[in-house]
C-alpha cells in the first residue's frame, strides 16, 4: 500500500473513532434528566397534588411524591403502556377512609377516590404488615403494572403485575388482583368499625369496580404505599428513580 493512501486511511479511522465516541456520549446524556428537568417535573407533579387538594382528601405528600417518582421511572423504562392514569393506595390511612386515588395525570383530574381493602393479616383497620409470600394473606407494597381482565371466583377482575423484585413480584402467582367485594362499603364500616379484609387483594366497592378497572387496565401504574422502613430501603425503583 502506498504511504499517502495508508496515511489517509489511518486519519480517516481516527476521525471516525472520535465521532462515534462523541455520538455515544450525546445519546447517553439525553437519557439522564438534568437537574433543571428534574425540578420542572417535580414542580408539575406537586402542582397536581395542590390543585386537586389531595392533602385535604388524606393522601400524604410522601405517598404522592414517591408514586410520581416511580411512575416517571417506569414510564421512561417503557413499562407503562396506559400512561394517562396513576393509581395510588395510601396505606398510611385506615380502611375507614377513602384511600384509593385514581388520577388522570394528563388532564390533572381525580377520577376516583374510594375505599379499598387490605389483606386480613396486614392489620385490622390500619395495614402495618406486608409480605410477598404465598399464603401470607398480606398486602404487598410497591409498584404494579395493570394487565388484562378475566372472570374468576370474584367475578370480573384485573390482574396486577408486581414489578418490584422480592417485594411484590409474586403477585400473579399469589392471585393478587383487583376485584369487587361486598365487604368494601360504609355499611361494613358501621357494623365492624373497619372495612372488610381480603386475602391480599386490593378489593374495591361493588358499585365502582367496573368503572375503575375499565380506566386503569392494560398497562397503567398502580402504587401501594406505606412508610415501611424495609420497603423504602429495598425498593430499587424508588432508590433508582431520579424523577
Amino acid at each position: 500500500m502506498k504511504k499517502p493512501i495508508k496515511k489517509f486511511l489511518c486519519s480517516f479511522f481516527v476521525i471516525l473513532f472520535f465521532l462515534t465516541q462523541f455520538s455515544f456520549v450525546n445519546n447517553n446524556s439525553t437519557k439522564t434528566p438534568s437537574a433543571s428537568s428534574f425540578n420542572n417535573i417535580m414542580s408539575k407533579n406537586l402542582s397536581i397534588y395542590s390543585v386537586l387538594h389531595l392533602n385535604n382528601l388524606g393522601l400524604s405528600k410522601e405517598a404522592f411524591i414517591n408514586a410520581m417518582k416511580g411512575y416517571n421511572y417506569l414510564l421512561s423504562s417503557g413499562k407503562i403502556k396506559n400512561d394517562e392514569t396513576l393509581s395510588i393506595i395510601d396505606f398510611t390511612l385506615p380502611s375507614t377512609q377513602k384511600r384509593l386515588f385514581v388520577i388522570d395525570i394528563k388532564k390533572g383530574l381525580l377520577l376516583f377516590n374510594t375505599y379499598v381493602s387490605h389483606g386480613r393479616n396486614s392489620g385490622t383497620n390500619v395495614a402495618t404488615q406486608f409480605s410477598n409470600d404465598q399464603n401470607s394473606l398480606k398486602s404487598s407494597l410497591g409498584f404494579y403494572i395493570t394487565s388484562g381482565t378475566y372472570n374468576g371466583k370474584h367475578g370480573y377482575s384485573l390482574r396486577l403485575n408486581g414489578v418490584e423484585s422480592n417485594i411484590n413480584d409474586n403477585a400473579l402467582s399469589r392471585g393478587i388482583v383487583m376485584h369487587s367485594a361486598p365487604y368494601v362499603n360504609e355499611e361494613t364500616i358501621e357494623k365492624l368499625g373497619f372495612l372488610g379484609r381480603s386475602e391480599g387483594c386490593p378489593a374495591v366497592p361493588e358499585n365502582l369496580y367496573k368503572k375503575i378497572i375499565a380506566k386503569i387496565k392494560d398497562g397503567s401504574c398502580l402504587f401501594m404505599y406505606s412508610p415501611d422502613k424495609n420497603y423504602l430501603a429495598h425498593s430499587q425503583i424508588l432508590n433508582s428513580a431520579s424523577a
